[in-house]
């Protein structure tokens, strides 16, 4: 008895400790072994973590489950799960015929006996041959095939449902009994080989055959003999209760045979239905049926089982449970047809005989959103070849469909067939339904009317004609609203345009020239809209006011003159007015009634008495660098000296130079002043002249030696704006450059000429144009070669001087020359070519 108890004990805990062991990482990715011939390894059926729960409740199957006190009802699934809310195990005084005890030792192994399981049961990824591949993505066409694929469904019977009344024991089942209230007691038995159970003081029960309903009956009037408060079947009142649940259930050997992906023998719950046998099988193959799937027991068919009743209404009644030596047979289709396009669900369905083109339309959810919907186009394999079958709406639910047929369901137009469109100055422009706004008259209406702007006095109707050329049709609303003209019949696709006065008009505007601190408008610079009796006061405030340097006392408006004589020489074409503005903008009573007209040009000038301050630089060795204002307009450059302190004992005066900058203006392009004055504003800071467009820089040589030494002289230059005055450090070197053997810098040394220098360069090369030689001073001067008789009389020079000596131009061949040249290089190469052979023929 020990010994027993220990087995029960060992099984109960061993699927809990086998579903852990699954779940850890290590064991999550292990393929399933390929089962030998004639075998199948285990199926998913009895998987899933095992929680255990208060008083001895134990989930075993169908995932996670776990059985609690509360109501033992629920809802059956294909297949015979059944779902339930909270179903009591253990104590018998809470639930009614609920499934008790320990749920762990009833989760029996599914396995099949033949066929190759190991494509069903494992989730193992296998790389498909193309053949393969292909037969796989039709089969995933076939409507009803994924869920069978899916082995994530779990589609096997949940043991921890409810006890069925309606069970029929057999030998291997495990019965609980329960007797409660009154008298209390439990006992668990095994049904044996010969169909009996064994209870002491009851003996041996036959339960083989016997539903649980039955069984119940029986075992109340054999318990009512000898316990208290126990009434046999036929009394009431009885104040003991017997209770009769399923413990572990036994297994039993079905067939899945025909055309299944994986045919052959299952060992099965007692609890598993048709289709749970049908989905260990891996389901219908590719041309298997969905739709009369037949169990067959002891020769005999005894259930039909219809799949699409399952997938599209819900139903199981078919689906029976399974018995012992039961066969499931799947066997051709019959008819079958494919759906594609503007549907919700393509793919490919089975029908019955009796089935119709409306039902293969329900099958695939109805039509999408966008599909044409009056007619479908049909493909038919006749005999012989294809043919195309028109079918009308009202002809969806009668029309016979047959095997093969290929349906392809279209989409809508991308057109309206009752759209017409306003556009234009009218309230609500868009697009109109030609049923709501059948006449123009109706259509501005509906837009709410027209805008305040709009020229009523010609409308364009633009209507397409049937052979798609556009056709423009003028109207003239203002007749139509008076009667004159008969209001306008709409056609579809018309398209009515209502122009703008703006539109039709040049846009008015005043514009603003000079002295003023804003003309930038967008991207029209100096041009302010013009609005109705707008004056020179106005245009003055949106133009930012006036700037400092404006000359007030003659601000002049230029208007167009519109009647002047054409062709006339003398004609006037502009009339000027004259006006005095105060800085705050006040005028004068004549100026304040002065109203503008539309492309009035108002001009601001500068005053004449108005000079900006005037800045130069002065860089390099004097005492204070930086920059200096232009005091008066005869400011000379030995005047910025002397503001500047003087020269350093390390300046070389012999080096400075005037750096002058001036605005390039192209006289063939109008002066942008804007940018004109920006780029002054750049070089009063000391910009680099890089940075600034427009802007030309200049050298100049000043002999600022002189300069010092006789202020105010002839070499004395006036400064101006931006000039920028370098005195260097003295210098050492003298670079010389151009045709001489080895250019460089050679250190200034007193006594040396330019002939020397040359030396230290290695002297003159042949192409060397000694006369033409020249050297530039360090202040920008240059001095060039002097020839006197036959000689040449080279510059003298001074620290920092850079000598140049330029090349020889080499004359140009004639024709002839090119000729002789050649010739003359071809005969030495044929003269090179003979001695090379000679000299091998003498080898």
């Amino acid at each position: 008895m020990n010994r027993s108890r220990l087995a029960k004990s060992y099984k109960s805990v061993l699927p809990y400790f086998l579903s852990l062991i699954i779940s850890l990482p290590a064991f999550s990715q292990v393929t399933a072994p390929t089962a030998p011939s004639g075998t199948a390894p285990t199926s998913n059926g009895a998987q899933g973590n095992t929680q255990s729960g208060p008083r001895g409740n134990t989930g075993t199957t169908g995932g996670n489950t776990q059985s609690g006190a509360g109501n033992p009802q629920g809802t059956t699934q294909p297949g015979g799960n059944q779902q339930g809310g909270n179903q009591q195990s253990g104590n018998p005084q809470q639930g009614n015929d609920g499934q008790g005890g320990d749920k762990g030792k009833t989760a029996a192994n599914q396995t099949a006996e033949g066929g190759d399981q190991s494509k069903v049961n494992t989730n193992t990824s296998t790389k498909l041959t193309p053949e393969e591949q292909a037969k796989e993505a039709f089969r995933q066409k076939i409507y009803g095939y994924s869920i069978f694929a899916d082995k994530n469904l779990g589609l096997i019977p949940d043991l921890q449902i409810v006890t069925p009344t309606t069970y029929v024991v057999g030998p291997g089942d495990e019965l609980k009994i329960y007797l409660y209230n009154y008298a209390e007691s439990t006992y668990e038995t095994i049904v044996n080989k010969d169909g009996f159970i064994s209870i002491p003081r009851v003996g041996n029960v036959m339960v083989a055959g016997r539903t649980i309903e039955e069984i119940k009956k029986i075992l109340i009037d054999k318990f009512a003999k000898f316990v208290p408060g126990m009434i046999g079947t036929g009394g009431e009142g009885a104040r003991t209760k017997l209770m009769v649940t399923l413990g572990e259930v036994r297994s039993v050997k079905v067939f899945v045979t025909g055309e299944v992906v994986n045919p052959g023998t299952y060992t099965v719950s007692s609890l598993s239905s048709a289709f749970n046998a049908l989905y260990q099988a891996g389901g219908p193959n590719e041309i298997g049926s969905f739709r009369e799937v037949r169990v067959v027991r002891q020769g005999k068919v005894v259930s039909k089982l219809d799949i699409y009743d399952y997938l599209v209404n819900g139903k199981i009644d078919g689906d029976i449970r399974v018995q012992e030596n039961d066969n499931v047979v799947v066997g051709y289709y019959l008819k079958r047809t494919e759906i594609a396009g503007m549907v919700k669900r393509p793919g490919i369905y089975e029908l019955t005989p009796e089935e119709k083109l409306g039902d293969v339309l329900r099958y695939a959810g109805g039509f999408s959103d966008k599909a044409y919907r009056a007619r479908l186009k049909i493909q038919r394999i006749t005999s012989k070849e294809r043919k195309i079958l028109d079918v009308p709406e009202e002809q969806y639910d009668s029309f016979e469909m047959a095997t093969g047929d290929s349906i392809n369901v279209e989409t809508v137009l991308d057109r309206f067939e009752n759209i017409v469109t306003v556009e234009g100055a009218v309230m609500r422009p868009g697009e109109y339904s030609l049923d709501n706004s059948p006449t123009l008259k109706k259509l501005i209406e509906n837009a709410q009317g027209m805008r305040e702007d709009a020229f009523v006095g010609r409308l364009n109707v633009l209507r397409t004609r049937e052979d798609l050329t556009i056709q423009t049709i003028p109207i003239n609303f203002t007749d139509v609203l008076n009667g004159v003209t008969p209001d306008l019949v709409l056609t579809r696709l018309d398209q009515i345009v209502v122009p703008s006065r703006f539109e039709m008009a040049e846009t008015a505007f005043v514009s603003v020239e000079g002295e003023v601190n804003n003309t930038k408008v967008g991207e029209n610079e100096g041009k302010f809209p013009y609005t109705t009796d707008m004056t020179l006061e106005d245009v003055l405030v949106q133009a930012g006011g006036l700037k400092e340097s404006a000359y007030t006392s003659e601000i002049e408006v230029v208007r167009r003159k519109r009647n002047s004589v054409a062709g006339a020489a003398n004609a006037q074409i502009s009339e000027v007015y004259k006006f005095n503005v105060n800085r705050d903008l006040s005028l004068n009573a004549k100026a304040t009634n002065f109203v503008l007209f539309p492309f009035d040009q108002v001009i601001v000038r500068k005053s004449p008495n108005y000079v900006e301050q005037q800045t130069v630089f002065v860089e390099g060795e004097v005492l204070v660098t930086g920059p200096y204002t232009i005091v008066n307009k005869n400011d000379k450059i030995s005047d910025i000296i002397k503001r500047a302190g003087g020269l350093t004992e390390l300046a070389y005066p012999e080096g400075a130079t005037l750096l002058r900058r001036t605005i390039v203006k192209n006289l063939d392009e109008p002066v942008d002043y804007t940018e004109v004055q920006q780029t002054e504003k750049q070089i009063k800071k000391g910009a680099l002249t890089g940075d600034l467009p427009n802007v030309k820089e200049e050298k100049i040589g000043i002999v600022l030696k002189n300069i010092l030494k006789n202020p105010g002289s002839f070499e004395d230059l006036v400064v101006q704006e931006g000039d920028i005055i370098r005195i260097p450090k003295r210098l050492e070197t003298v670079q010389v450059t151009g045709s001489v053997l080895y250019p460089t810098t050679v250190k200034y040394g007193k006594g040396m000429n330019f002939s020397d220098y040359i030396s230290q360069s290695g002297g003159f090369t042949v192409q060397s144009l000694r006369k033409s030689s020249y050297i530039k001073y360090p202040n920008g001067n240059i001095d060039r070669t002097r020839r006197f008789l036959f000689f040449n009389v080279y510059p003298k020079v001074q620290p920092g001087s850079e000598i140049f000596v330029p090349t020889r131009n080499a004359p140009a061949l004639n024709t002839q020359q090119s000729i002789q040249t050649a010739t003359t290089l071809l005969s030495s190469i044929m003269g090179l070519i003979v001695t090379v052979l000679a000299f091998r023929s003498l080898k």
